[in-house]
């Protein structure tokens, strides 16, 4: 089953036009990365789907449900993060679940049930009497998490759940979103390549409003696999390096070369005959090599090579 599709769907705001003719197929039970530079339409697309906008045209679903005709019993099924979520920062977190847990509906015991697991989930069983106030952005990033699962939700959308955070905060969001596979079918936009590759099993690629890619990561990476080799040399030698690699770089099965101080990134158009003739050729110029490694593509070679930008965050 499809946890989310959506078939030309189109979004104009004037002559600004968000989204254009974007078809999305997810499945369920995935955690479906929705990557994109800044502008490319990842948040009026969840806007759309959680029923906070409506598109101009075209037609969506989620959970089976058509998004316009039954968003009242779509809400009821969904969790949802935005981008900067807002809180009453005089409550605790335990009081701030159990008002969301009223929102919904919930009797008093599940509602305390619910509360304390997602508490535990959360990692704030211990914060459960301090006021919001004094939490970290990344405290705050994981409540705002449980407040979207308060109601056992089968779809979770998640508007750049990490992109605001300190490495340590962004650690501890994305340890969270992992530890939700399985349990629900996980949405998140953003446009950070890192967390994509670290947590999401499926992406897709957005670009101008269209859908550019979508497939399983590990399929993408293979199918769009940029054959590379990294050379590393000693303390000492990268001016020997910068001169083997202005050779290198003109040879015909060399498709560029990037030099980072003692290591020089070869990418090559056939890794077989790299292979053979790149180590031959550093050996006949004597450079003292501690690291030879073919490397295995990035997420961020895929996305490059697909949009075409290097305007994305690290």
């Amino acid at each position: 089953m499809l946890a989310v599709r959506t078939e030309q769907l189109r979004k104009a705001f004037g002559k600004f036009i968000a989204l254009d003719g974007l078809d999305l197929n997810v499945e369920e039970g995935t955690v479906f990365g929705f990557l994109g530079p800044n502008g490319a339409g990842k948040t009026t697309t969840i806007r759309i789907l959680t029923g906070l906008a409506h598109a101009t045209s075209g037609q969506a679903w989620v959970l089976g449900e058509a998004v316009r005709l039954n968003q009242y019993e779509i809400a009821k099924r969904i969790g949802f993060l935005p981008e900067e979520p807002s809180f009453y920062t005089w409550m605790t977190p335990r009081e701030f679940l159990d008002h969301v847990g009223r929102i919904f509906g919930l009797p008093a015991v599940a509602r305390s049930e619910r509360t304390q697991e997602l508490l535990e989930l959360a990692g704030l069983e211990e914060a459960a009497k301090r006021r919001i106030a004094g939490f970290s952005r990344g405290m705050r990033q994981r409540l705002a998490l449980a407040q979207a699962l308060i109601n056992h939700p089968k779809l979770l959308f998640l508007d750049e759940p990490a992109s605001a955070l300190d490495p340590e905060g962004r650690k501890e969001v994305l340890d969270f979103i992992e530890r939700l596979r399985g349990q629900c079918t996980v949405f998140m936009s953003t446009h950070i390549l890192a967390d994509v590759e670290r947590v999401c099993d499926t992406v897709g690629i957005i670009d101008h409003g269209r859908l550019v890619t979508e497939a399983p990561r590990e399929a993408l990476l293979a199918q769009y696999a940029i054959p590379a080799i990294e050379v590393e040399v000693d303390e000492g030698m990268e001016a020997e390096l910068a001169s083997w690699s202005e050779g290198v770089q003109k040879e015909a099965w060399v498709t560029s070369v990037e030099l980072q101080g003692k290591v020089a990134r070869v990418v090559v158009e056939d890794i077989h005959i790299a292979k053979n003739k790149l180590f031959k050729s550093i050996a006949q110029t004597g450079l003292a090599l501690i690291r030879y490694e073919v490397v295995k593509p990035s997420l961020e070679d895929v996305f490059l090579k697909l949009v075409g930008r290097e305007d994305t965050a690290k």
